[in-house]
């Protein structure tokens, strides 16, 4: 601990903004996914990421921030800090020095809401809704608050290896895209899947969450700089630079295989390059910024063409977009990383550290071992005891209704807007295909 002397008033002003620009990534995710998902269930895809976000805040109050970053073992943090006792106005210099501890736990915290949240997607349209907070509880006391004390708590064993990850590659995006995977496998497949209607109901509403899911995530990235300083400025130029690269990519790769540019397509790689650069963001320069969003575009596009050709219904593919992504920003991290940017960070192969590649590489396995096991664990308990999946009758009529007795478009609009296909498909209706009079 150290004295309110050392406080930073730019410092700490930079993480509060940092942290309610990570906040308000929810509900950008909850309509990127939204708009995604067939219409009828569009507000229980909503509702999946409000719900981790009030969940997930209160287990991290109560015990998953004491878990996470509290002194421990190199596996787990103790209960000193249960309830954020201790946890205060003054700093804590393990963590930093020149703000309060209250604006570093308050910052975790949206990233552990997050995360959780982004695993939603893998199943949308199927899971019962009391069973998603259950499991969002469970997963990040379980998975997420264990792997961010590998990876970032004082002591960690990951962290004490050397592992680099500047925001979140493989404690955020690893994880959940591994545990995506195993949750779309385990739960099944959508009854009505490959019915005609499977696209996305509302493309601008998908654009709107990715741009504030783009906007947020300058404080996801820069703000874990924990100060207004010079890496934080670096992280906010990588982070920029590429989520544009991948967009374009994206775009490209786009029009060179179907010979248009789709809106969702645009919005995924811009999502894509901000999922892999993450990890390097305070460590490389913008230049390999380029390279990384480039390349992290080209393997997420490839992964979701590989899924496409399979059985598995990872609906909105969360593996793809944020697993493959966040393993390759991971790795990359080990290709680009370099002291000159942060001095605090370490070389990477081509700065003549070829072993921080390897050590990058075990963080991934790492992350995926844990993720993967435990996600399967839980959801067994879960399906053994409340149950996973909705009646097929409620799935087929509507998730919205049966699981929150709301709808999102009065009057049954919705059934002809269309629904979830996953990523590479949208929707347009001509005025034909609305009802002739939709109001008195």
């Amino acid at each position: 601990m150290t004295s309110t002397e050392s406080i930073s008033a730019g410092d700490t002003a930079w993480v509060l903004v940092s942290a309610a620009l990570v906040m308000l990534m929810v509900p950008g995710l909850a309509m990127f996914y939204g708009g995604l998902v067939r219409a009828k269930s569009s507000l229980n895809t909503l509702m999946m990421s409000l719900g981790a976000l009030g969940v997930v805040t209160l287990q991290w109050v109560l015990f998953g921030y004491s878990l996470a970053f509290g002194p421990g073992s190199a596996l787990l943090g103790g209960l000193e800090w249960w309830g954020f006792a201790g946890v205060g106005a003054l700093p804590n210099a393990t963590y930093s020095a020149t703000i309060p501890h209250l604006a570093f736990a308050v910052f975790q915290v949206m990233f552990a809401a997050i995360t959780a949240a982004l695993i939603s997607g893998a199943v949308v349209e199927r899971l019962r809704f009391p069973a998603f907070l259950l499991f969002a509880v469970a997963w990040t006391t379980l998975v997420y608050d264990p792997l961010a004390h590998w990876v970032w708590a004082d002591g960690g064993w990951l962290r004490s290896l050397g592992a680099l990850d500047f925001a979140g590659g493989t404690v955020v995006h690893v994880s959940a895209g591994t545990s995506a995977l195993v949750a779309a496998l385990m739960l099944g497949r959508r009854r009505d899947l490959g019915s005609p209607g499977l696209v996305p109901h509302n493309v601008p509403l998908t654009l709107i969450g990715a741009g504030l899911l783009w906007f947020g995530w300058f404080g996801f990235n820069a703000g874990s700089a924990l100060a207004a300083s010079g890496v934080a400025a670096n992280a906010f130029v990588t982070t920029h630079t590429a989520a544009a690269a991948a967009l374009v990519a994206w775009m490209l790769l786009d029009l060179r295989r179907t010979g248009r540019a789709t809106a969702v397509g645009a919005a995924t790689g811009a999502v894509v390059g901000l999922v892999g650069i993450t990890p390097a963001a305070g460590f490389v320069t913008p230049r390999a910024a380029v390279v990384i969003g480039t390349l992290t575009a080209l393997a997420s596009y490839g992964a979701m063409q590989l899924r496409a050709r399979t059985r598995l219904d990872d609906a909105l593919d969360v593996f793809a977009c944020h697993g493959v992504a966040g393993m390759a920003g991971a790795l990359l991290t080990g290709v680009f990383a370099t002291t000159a940017v942060n001095p605090a960070g370490a070389n990477g192969l081509l700065a003549g550290n070829p072993a921080q590649l390897g050590v990058q590489a075990l963080a991934v396995l790492a992350a995926m071992v844990l993720a993967g096991g435990l996600t399967a664990v839980i959801l067994a308990v879960l399906r053994a005891t409340i149950g996973l999946r909705v009646s097929m009758a409620d799935e087929l009529a509507s998730i919205d209704w049966s699981e929150h007795g709301e709808e999102a478009y009065h009057g049954g609009l919705g059934d002809l807007a269309g629904g979830a296909g996953g990523l590479g498909h949208s929707v347009v209706l001509a005025d034909a295909d609305l009802p002739a009079k939709h109001a008195a």
